[in-house]
């Protein structure tokens, strides 16, 4: 049933200063109303989950930048500024950073993807002040400093070198390049061995002061908190700093929109490298987050190559053994999105596997799916969606990301309704419209020149 949203404006304790802006949202995993968002003074947004019957809280911070938004001279800049970030504050050294955490039996990391970055640490709810205050100072009070710029680059260059020997990894960042080419979302998320050698102290510096204003970042919280509790540690963490000033007028950044048109067809790209295995990614343009055919599109991967009983994995794995792993995915941004099919296969078995992906994707565009392909699917995706917020972990991951990437909360009973309604008509709509273009390939693996010619017929 789908549940009807509701916002219940209520100011927080002000005691004197600027009235923070507060109001309940519809979202929670649970299926009651006990997600809650708060905007400082400053533009800085505090957005909660309550589940009072755990005893660990997840805490994270979500910066609204990510590798689209460096030039290409900058390219890794904000990966290198996410690591740079744990190296020390005015309050604390590196050590201090990790021992305080270390100390009460918490979890604390960070990741960046191309529209966003994220920090974030688990603990205990008895611990959670020390986590506001540990992750707070990260974010507003880093030093950059020199010493860790340049210990840090060593390690920044050895994490490029392992995703490259990771070819199973490395081949989407390929499929990327190879839809979107030399363009901000097109460029890898690490940099390049290049890129990263001249990023300067300065330039990151620069880079850091211009993107962590409170108007970019997103404070987010789930497990057993209260909600006034978190928004009152938090502000009293930015007030120390005094960080709460706030650019662009004190209004937080909306979240990304626009369109962008994916000019790849028929494109191929090949990096020869000494593996045992092939790694391909078949794909074509997708759909963005904002699109609303985003829904038949979940549903039509989870039939295509999202589990066991999917069409790829019993036509490649189950009935030719021809790869141990093949599946669909889709990747929406702001603006444009992509879909792929991935295999690892031996070289030698590449042009069947190409050939099947192709049979099954053409055969999808023409027929669409069955009745109960589309039932199996709604009903995988759905499970999974639920059992994926089974901790506080996925919580803060969900409510953040829609706060930064959508301005708004949809409840989980929402998704779900969204999911099961997706027809077999919608199936075959999307299907046209995303699988039915051109596509193009991305391989990686030690490919004979007779074996990569099959590349180019698999996307003619």
């Amino acid at each position: 049933m789908t549940r009807t949203p509701r916002a219940t404006a209520r100011p927080t304790i002000s005691e004197g200063r600027a009235v923070a802006r507060t109001k309940t949202l519809p979202g929670s995993a649970d299926g009651t109303d006990t997600v809650r968002k708060t905007v400082l003074p400053g533009g800085l947004r505090v957005i909660t989950e309550s589940v009072p019957t755990v005893r660990s809280v997840t805490f994270g911070i979500w910066a609204h930048v990510g590798s689209r938004d460096e030039r290409p001279s900058l390219n890794g800049a904000t990966h290198y500024l996410e690591h740079l970030l744990f190296k020390g504050t005015r309050r604390r050294t590196a050590l201090d950073i990790s021992a305080a955490v270390d100390a009460v039996g918490g979890e604390m990391n960070a990741f960046t993807a191309k529209e966003f970055t994220c920090y974030y640490a688990r603990v205990l709810d008895t611990d959670l002040p020390l986590a506001i205050d540990v992750v707070c100072d990260m974010l507003t009070g880093s030093v950059i400093d020199p010493a860790e710029v340049d210990a840090e680059r060593g390690v920044i260059l050895e994490e490029i070198a392992m995703t490259e020997d990771d070819p199973g990894d490395s081949v989407h960042d390929l499929f990327a390049h190879t839809m979107l080419g030399d363009t901000p979302l097109g460029r890898p998320v690490l940099g390049t061995v290049d890129t990263v050698n001249a990023l300067t102290r300065d330039r990151i510096t620069r880079f850091y002061r211009k993107h962590y204003d409170p108007t970019h970042l997103v404070v987010a919280a789930a497990g057993n908190i209260d909600h006034e509790t978190v928004v009152e540690q938090v502000r009293a963490a930015f007030d120390r700093a005094g960080a709460l000033s706030g650019g662009n007028g004190g209004e937080p950044v909306g979240p990304r929109s626009g369109t962008r048109s994916i000019r790849s067809a028929g494109r191929v790209e090949v990096l020869d490298r000494s593996t045992e295995q092939a790694h391909v990614v078949l794909g074509m343009p997708g759909v963005s987050r904002h699109d609303e055919r985003r829904w038949p599109l979940g549903v039509l991967s989870a039939a295509l190559g999202g589990g066991m009983s999917s069409r790829l994995f019993q036509e490649i794995r189950e009935k030719r053994g021809l790869a141990y792993s093949t599946y669909s995915y889709t990747s929406g941004f702001a603006d444009c999105g992509l879909f792929g099919v991935y295999a690892g296969c031996r070289p030698s078995q590449v042009p069947d596997v190409l050939k099947i992906c192709r049979e099954e994707l053409d055969r999808v565009v023409q027929h669409g799916l069955t009745d109960e392909e589309v039932r199996r699917a709604i009903g995988q995706l759905s499970g999974s969606t639920v059992l994926g917020l089974e901790d506080t972990g996925a919580l803060m991951h969900r409510i953040g990301k829609s706060e930064l990437c959508w301005g708004e909360q949809m409840s989980v009973d929402d998704m779900l309704a969204r999911i099961a309604a997706v027809t077999p008509d919608d199936i075959r709509t999307v299907a046209r419209d995303v699988l039915g273009s051109r596509p193009s390939l991305s391989a990686i693996g030690p490919l004979t020149d007779r074996q990569a010619s099959h590349l180019h017929e698999a996307v003619a």
